[in-house]
């Protein structure tokens, strides 16, 4: 019988990528980052600096956005004070272009706490007028409606150590496909549960 010196030493993080059943007409993806052994989710500086390397994995080649709908004073004073180009959108909403690695990383380390949006494809290139216009009414489930047209819009709540994924075009393994190696740097664990 094994003892626990002879147990593999396990990634201190794990990155869990599974389906979710949203409904019939919704295609989604849960990712969730924890500490291996607690199942805790994974904060600070860490957990930033993974998500920092996730979100363009996922991107791939395509153009990305974040978008937020709340708290838009801090917002946009920090995208001020740190000069990161955003744009008020339509109504009540702040869009905030795609960040080179370090602003990524930072910028998702402060605002850890809120929940935001992510989309990715060609039609982020422009405006999307009515999206951001469900968005500053409607807050993420906006999404709901305008993911298609998008390689995917995502919904984070990173400091529960969640993105969800709306997308017809990635799947769990082409997810996981693509984070892998962003990850190497990390000690992660990556798997699908089941």
């Amino acid at each position: 019988m094994p003892t626990e010196n002879d147990l593999p030493d396990l990634p201190p993080y794990s990155l869990d990528v599974q389906a979710m059943d949203l409904g019939a007409e919704t295609r989604a993806v849960g990712m969730e980052l924890v500490e291996t052994e607690t199942r805790e989710p994974v904060r600070g500086e860490e957990a930033a600096a993974i998500w920092a390397c996730v979100f363009p994995a996922l991107a791939s080649r395509e153009t990305w956005v974040l978008d937020f709908f709340s708290h838009l004073d801090r917002v946009r004073d920090y995208c001020k004070n740190h000069e990161i180009d955003f744009r008020e959108a339509t109504g009540h909403c702040l869009v905030i272009q795609q960040l080179e690695a370090e602003k990524l990383r930072k910028f998702l380390q402060r605002f850890a706490g809120e929940t935001f949006g992510v989309r990715c494809g060609a039609a982020a290139h422009a405006a999307d007028a009515e999206l951001e216009g469900e968005l500053s009414r409607h807050g993420l489930d906006a999404y709901q409606s305008a993911y298609r047209r998008y390689v995917f819009c995502g919904i984070c709540e990173l400091a529960g150590g969640w993105l969800t994924l709306l997308s017809d075009t990635l799947w769990a393994s082409e997810i996981i496909r693509r984070v892998r190696p962003a990850l190497k740097e990390f000690d992660v664990h990556i798997a699908r549960p089941q």
